[in-house]
């Protein structure tokens, strides 16, 4: 509010900015690579999934993970071990984004590259680990690398000693949302000239004893035990929770000059991105989808697009009772009933703070090759969903415009509106 006169004032509108995305990187349980992952993601082929011995007794015993990813090959062993996993997958798919942009480390200007990568849960399993040792056998036997490993920013710290980066490196963590707000960030840093390119995204593997455990607790995961490949299932009657699973999805950014002054290649553009609070539950979204609704309208506003601009969502759509129908109607509300939408965690599992990352790539590719991935295992669509939500296989459209939702908890929405280069 204004001091003077003690009314309230909105800040006018920064012109729209368009940030190149260059490269795409990605590590998922659909596969390694982003040809690969988008393959297994558009052919709809849920991963190999079974009880688990670690999680034997828990009402969930199964997880997606990672089987065609040795980071031991990829980074070899001495930088395997100063890094826990989820950095681990983060640097396999900063590289990969990094060489596919057709960048060069070597040469960039290092001081005017940024990394932010968004995770929820950080170094969780060396620090389960660490904590048994000293349960187990005493304080001599905690490592050293329990602060370095564990914390959140382990990923970004990786990726920029990977690439050898000297500007803004950065930690998000805003739950199942860090991901997009990563992108979001990186987005603004591109605008205000902080830098002139940005790897960003998202990165998790969390599929513990203790978080499953604590998740089902929370009644937040499917217990579909007796046939957990078809557990997952986005907009379905008959969805009870979402599965668990590792991964990290990393795009290259750069501001448009910088892009076409080296003749990139341009896969597809972040035009807009918006940010909201529900201010409503630990856990729970706002019940009317009113806080992911203001981050979606704020992405659109940001971008200088309307609604009727949106061909495709890429939704958060977690296969929860009450996360599917409340996104789905803010949905309706906002777009009305044209644009094409998909969950893509059928494929990937719940990968919590990669989320956003790894599906805003997916997103990339889907605006490149005009094709909508399906989402699996919905048999009987739920009735009060009231969205075109592509079913089963994948769906050729002609787009310009999609959208990335993500809500996490605590209430943190983020939503990206990128667009056709």
């Amino acid at each position: 509010m204004s001091a003077a006169t003690g009314r309230a004032y909105r800040r006018a509108p920064l012109a729209p900015f368009a940030a190149a995305v260059t490269g795409v990187g990605l590590v998922t349980a659909a596969g390694t690579g982003a040809d690969a992952a988008w393959h297994g993601v558009t052919e709809g082929l849920v991963p190999p999934v079974g009880p688990r011995p670690e999680l034997d007794g828990l009402p969930c015993d199964f997880f997606y993970s990672i089987t065609d990813c040795d980071p031991a090959a990829a980074l070899g062993v001495a930088a395997q071990r100063l890094m826990d996993r989820f950095a681990q997958l983060a640097v396999i798919a900063a590289r990969e984004a990094v060489a596919d942009a057709g960048l060069d480390p070597a040469v960039w200007d290092s001081g005017r590259v940024g990394v932010v990568i968004g995770s929820a849960h950080g170094g969780l399993p060396f620090y389960d680990e660490q904590h048994a040792a000293l349960a187990g056998r005493g304080p001599r036997r905690v490592s050293p690398k329990l602060a370095p490993l564990s914390v959140v920013n382990g990923a970004a710290s990786s990726v920029s000693l990977d690439l050898g980066v000297h500007g803004p490196s950065q930690a998000v963590s805003t739950a199942c949302s860090s991901g997009t707000v990563a992108i979001g960030t990186a987005h603004q840093m591109l605008r205000s000239g902080a830098c002139d390119i940005v790897v960003a995204g998202g990165a998790e593997s969390t599929c513990t004893r203790l978080l499953i455990a604590s998740a089902c607790s929370l009644k937040a995961v499917s217990t579909r035990r007796e046939d957990p490949a078809s557990a997952c299932r986005p907009f379905d009657t008959h969805r009870d929770g979402f599965v668990v699973g590792e991964g990290a999805g990393l795009i290259v950014l750069e501001h448009p000059d910088h892009a076409r002054a080296r003749g990139a290649t341009i896969r597809a553009r972040v035009s807009g991105y918006g940010a909201s609070s529900d201010a409503h539950s630990a856990v729970a979204p706002d019940p009317e989808g009113l806080g992911i609704e203001r981050a979606l309208r704020t992405a659109l506003a940001d971008a200088g697009l309307s609604p009727a601009d949106v061909g495709h969502v890429n939704a958060h759509g977690t296969s929860t009772l009450s996360n599917d129908l409340i996104e789905a109607t803010m949905l309706r509300r906002v777009l009305g009933e044209s644009p094409l939408v998909t969950s893509t965690k059928a494929m990937t599992g719940h990968t919590l703070g990669a989320a956003g990352g790894i599906e805003t790539a997916l997103t990339v590719l889907a605006l490149q090759r005009q094709l909508v991935p399906p989402t699996v295992n919905l048999d009987v669509p739920d009735p009060q969903i009231p969205i075109d939500v592509v079913a089963k296989e994948a769906r050729g459209a002609s787009f310009d415009c999609a959208v990335k939702t993500s809500l996490g908890f605590g209430g943190h929405n983020a939503a990206l509106v990128l667009t056709r280069a």
